[in-house]
């Protein structure tokens, strides 16, 4: 099975929407960013799905937020794990002590063993605490929510020994064929699933299903 998280979500409606289109992970975005929520927006998420028992974890995004911050976020929000998509260092994961995703953008002109080489300084960094893996594109100026993808054989190495979330650039047109390519542990989508800024369900549901014909595959 190939986990889906629906990353930019900013209200219940679409929260409980893509919940029940059968999303596995709802991304709540605390960086700055078009699509960023306040604290308590976050927390009338988190309530309207577990009101509903919508069984789907919240995920908070943040960009080199301070470790206390972030804690006081995950508590009061009561976020099930958070995802760092900054310049985070593997020792500042370690001292957050939270499960989390740790984003890695990857450039056109990276290799793959450069990328296996900071996963693998991460898996002796913090040991025992398991953790995710999101490789999303890279691009100047951000931190993700580029709506581009990156070249996917790149990271076929990769997903092949990790568990690993491809992000950048999906959309419910080319979802199916970076999950037969690459065989990922899960799928993030964020503009491939708007219309001009806003979450779109149609889309959303289109893409859930994509990513369910391959896993049926």
């Amino acid at each position: 099975m190939t986990y889906v998280k629906i990353c930019g979500i900013k209200n219940e409606e679409d929260a409980l929407g893509a919940a029940e289109a059968g999303a596995d992970f709802i991304g709540l975005m605390f960086a700055a960013s078009t699509r960023q929520v306040t604290p308590s927006q976050a927390a009338k998420v988190t309530a309207a799905l577990k009101k509903n028992k919508a069984s789907v974890e919240c995920v908070g995004v943040f960009v080199n937020e301070r470790i206390p911050t972030v804690r006081k976020i995950t508590e009061t929000c009561h976020l099930d794990r958070v995802q760092l998509s900054g310049d985070e260092s593997w020792e500042y994961c370690g001292e957050l002590n939270l499960r989390f995703i740790k984003a890695i953008r990857l450039s056109s002109n990276e290799m793959a063993e450069s990328v296996k080489q900071k996963i693998n300084k991460g898996k002796n960094t913090l040991r025992s605490q398991k953790h995710l893996i999101m490789l999303d594109t890279a691009a100047e100026g951000k931190y993700g929510g580029t709506g581009m993808t990156f070249d996917w054989t790149l990271a076929k190495t990769i997903v092949d020994k990790y568990d690993v979330i491809i992000a950048g650039g999906l959309n419910p047109g080319n979802v199916g064929r970076a999950i037969n390519l690459l065989k990922p542990w899960g799928v993030d989508v964020s503009t491939g699933v708007e219309t001009k800024g806003v979450k779109d369900m149609k889309k959303i549901i289109k893409f859930i299903e994509a990513v369910r014909e391959v896993d049926a595959d």
